[in-house]
């Protein structure tokens, strides 16, 4: 019998953003130095050919431009990058690719491109469907804007997703009921509803300590939590993870199921990390966090890596837990066996998890807490 590669995804990160969010504490900057966007593409490029020589043979099962703003850059890019990873792996026959973008980003020529491009899945940043929500969440596009570019998105990619952030300041359940009502009025197959939380360093941040505002208390994000589960799964979409949520399997984001089924991930572009299986050894990698540090590192060294790191049969199993816990089909006993997690039996008896064929699974009531089932369970 033949043996099939292991599964392998893509993740791509393009840094730039219009317009930097006062709540994101992810990896991004305004793109204000000129020909940077076009080196940092060509050293993608190049990153991405030594990179997979480093491992051995993959099938290639998900492409996810994230950021930043991948919209952003050229459709041609994308379809560059898309043909370079094909000739690199071969590809599974449900090869998933999948491209982040703002309302601010919908026209019908550009998104065109992007499908022929082979983008196949468009994740929309809504984030609100509340113009002064918009405001305060310092997005520049308004709920108009944002219909506009879902209906425009469905009609165009094959699967739409959503983005939401809840728990802003002075959101009550009722108001959030209708929210997703109006989410889900859109069509999109996936909604993946997030709540607000605030990061050190972010404006966000900033604003919390001088007394701008007040985030939303703990009692509140847990009726707002619940809210979701019920409109969401009302409407036929079913919780698969803490925060996402799709009608049918099928619609599930396969590249993020690669994270949580502790499958292997190749990252490209500034500060993006990966998990490599190498000679049986499980490895940490992350590239080079600025553009100007990536562009350099890539030619100095022919790769973006910066930081490579084999984990520990008992760190893998830790990452594991962490990520798998988060999902319906919960994680198998088998990938845990280094763990001892003393507190299993405890957890079970309170009904925070229960172990089903052999898989260790997060229940309703443990999915809520589930910082503190798997603190739990790790010490």
């Amino acid at each position: 019998m033949i043996e099939l590669a292991p599964p392998l995804g893509l993740y791509v990160h393009w840094p730039y953003c219009a317009k930097i969010c006062p709540y994101c504490d992810f990896n991004v900057a305004l793109d204000r130095r000129p020909g940077e966007a076009d080196a940092l593409f060509a050293a993608i490029q190049a990153d991405l050919t030594a990179q997979a020589a480093l491992i051995g043979p993959r099938t290639l099962v998900s492409i996810f431009f994230g950021g930043g703003t991948p919209s952003l850059m050229t459709p041609a890019q994308g379809a560059s990058l898309v043909a370079q990873a094909k000739s690199l792996w071969p590809t599974d026959p449900g090869l998933e690719i999948t491209l982040e973008a703002n309302p601010t980003d919908a026209e019908a020529a550009r998104f065109s491109a992007f499908a022929q491009a082979g983008v196949g899945r468009l994740s929309l940043g809504l984030q609100a469907l509340h113009d002064p929500d918009l405001l305060f969440l310092g997005r520049n596009h308004s709920v108009e804007e944002g219909r506009r570019a879902a209906r425009l998105a469905d009609q165009t990619f094959p699967r739409l997703s959503l983005d939401l952030i809840y728990a802003r300041p002075g959101q009550t359940p009722a108001a959030w009921a209708d929210e997703l009502g109006a989410a889900i009025d859109l069509g999109a197959e996936h909604i993946s509803p997030y709540q607000l939380t605030i990061e050190p360093g972010t404006a966000f941040d900033r604003a919390v300590r001088r007394g701008a505002f007040a985030p939303s208390d703990a009692d509140l994000g847990a009726a707002l939590y619940e809210v979701t589960q019920s409109v969401l799964g009302a409407a036929g979409y079913a919780a698969y993870e803490v925060s996402n949520h799709a009608q049918g399997p099928d619609a599930r984001c396969r590249h993020n199921l690669v994270y949580w089924r502790g499958e292997d991930y190749l990252g490209v572009g500034p500060g993006a990390h990966g998990r490599l299986t190498i000679e049986g050894v499980r490895v940490a990698t992350q590239t080079a966090r600025t553009a100007g540090a990536y562009i350099t590192r890539v030619e100095q060294t022919g790769t973006g890596i910066d930081i490579r790191e084999a984990l520990s049969s008992v760190e893998a199993a830790e990452e594991r837990l962490l990520l798998g816990l988060r999902v319906d089909e919960g994680v198998p006993l088998a990938d845990l066996q280094t763990l001892t997690l003393t507190r299993l039996p405890d957890l079970q008896d309170d009904g925070f998890v229960r172990i089903d064929e052999g898989r260790l699974i997060a229940t309703a009531r443990g999915r809520p807490v589930l910082d503190r089932v798997i603190a739990d369970l790790i010490l």
